[in-house]
């Protein structure tokens, strides 16, 4: 049997009880749009943020695009960001009518090297737009220092990092307002599409919630465009609900299998060898994704399938480097750091109801395999 990267099944046969509860209680709720479990769901995962305002989404991409919207970013205005991400990331950028720029990204963490954003703000810079990759957070005083000085707002791109802390503060509760997704293999996944858009700004979670329904603040009235049919689903919001509850122990899960993984993989490391996550001591990591490099990625992951194993590469190709990007103009070699993690990064299977067994027969692979190199 292939150990896949994610699988649900596990998760599912653990918690099928509850998961069938939440859509029979939306069912028999009589109103599937916009109702119960909406509201409800919003409000817990403010709270578990410390309070604010929570406007659900149909999906990841839209609480980004809806995010920015809302921060008044439009047509003719630069949203900074980073290549190395989902191209989602930038999709919603392009979507909300804005160009996006690009950074490079530190060595060791992989994440927006911080130190470099000054330079790429021009007057038409709107937005800073840092994604807390991988499960962990991007340093963000020197993002808020520089937004404070430019009069630039801030969208945490939190798709990746639920529950993540930086100095112990979590992340989507650092800018001005915060975007994630419920996509499934997340670490908060639903099971199908959703999204959400986190702020402390009752300005900004009141254009949220009229964006998402078509410009309408009372029904079949359209107060304001832009406008979008982005409503996040009543049966995902009510499973959401009930995974929300159990969210620091999935967190908790992931690092014990990471844990596993640094013990395990210690002796391939080295120069030359298996390089493991870099975690930032101010950091608290979650591991939506285990990220490992090696010089030799693509014969390691041709070699391991023949072990049943089935790996992902998060990412291999930049944003940048996308033909559907070609017309932002960034030549190769432009963001030297992103390109060459791309030829060197992939994701070994990381879902906290990932059998122990597993975890051994990946560690095991891993040493046959570069033992081989």
């Amino acid at each position: 049997m292939t150990t896949r990267v994610w699988d649900y099944l596990p998760e599912y046969e653990k918690e099928r009880v509850d998961i069938i509860d939440a859509v029979e209680t939306v069912f028999e709720s009589g109103q599937l749009v916009l109702g119960a479990s909406v509201s409800s769901f919003e409000s817990e995962f403010a709270g578990y943020h410390g309070g604010g305002h929570c406007t659900g989404v149909d999906n990841g991409t839209n609480a980004v695009k809806l995010g920015l919207e809302a921060l008044g970013v439009g047509p003719g205005d630069e949203v900074i960001t980073v290549s190395n991400t989902a191209a989602p990331t930038v999709v919603a950028i392009v979507g909300a009518g804005a160009t996006p720029v690009f950074v490079d990204v530190q060595e060791d963490d992989y994440l927006m090297d911080t130190d470099l954003v000054a330079a790429a703000i021009t007057p038409r810079t709107k937005a800073l737009l840092p994604v807390h990759l991988y499960g962990q957070c991007v340093d963000m005083a020197p993002l808020r220092r520089l937004a404070g000085e430019h009069g630039l707002s801030i969208l945490e791109d939190c798709a990746q990092s639920h529950g993540a802390r930086h100095h112990g503060q979590l992340a989507g509760t650092m800018g001005d307002a915060a975007a994630f997704s419920f996509y499934p293999t997340k670490v908060l996944g639903a099971y199908g599409d959703g999204g959400a858009v986190l702020t402390r700004d009752e300005n900004i979670d009141r254009a949220l919630r009229r964006l998402r329904y078509y410009g309408m603040e009372t029904v079949y009235y359209v107060t304001a465009l832009p406008g979008h049919n982005s409503r996040l689903d009543e049966v995902q919001a009510e499973i959401l609900r009930r995974k929300l509850r159990r969210l620091d122990e999935y967190i908790a899960g992931r690092n014990e299998i990471a844990e596993r993984y640094a013990e395990g993989l210690a002796d391939l490391t080295g120069p030359g060898g298996l390089v493991l996550p870099s975690v930032r001591p101010e950091n608290d990591h979650v591991y939506y994704v285990y990220v490992v490099r090696h010089p030799r990625r693509d014969d390691i992951i041709e070699r391991l399938q023949r072990y049943d194993i089935a790996l992902n590469i998060s990412y291999r190709w930049p944003v940048h480097t996308m033909t559907g990007f070609a017309h932002l103009g960034y030549a190769t070699g432009s963001l030297p750091v992103t390109e060459r993690l791309a030829d060197e990064i992939f994701s070994l299977p990381m879902y906290p109801s990932l059998p122990r067994a597993r975890q051994d027969q990946v560690i095991e692979a891993l040493h046959e395999v570069l033992g081989s190199l």
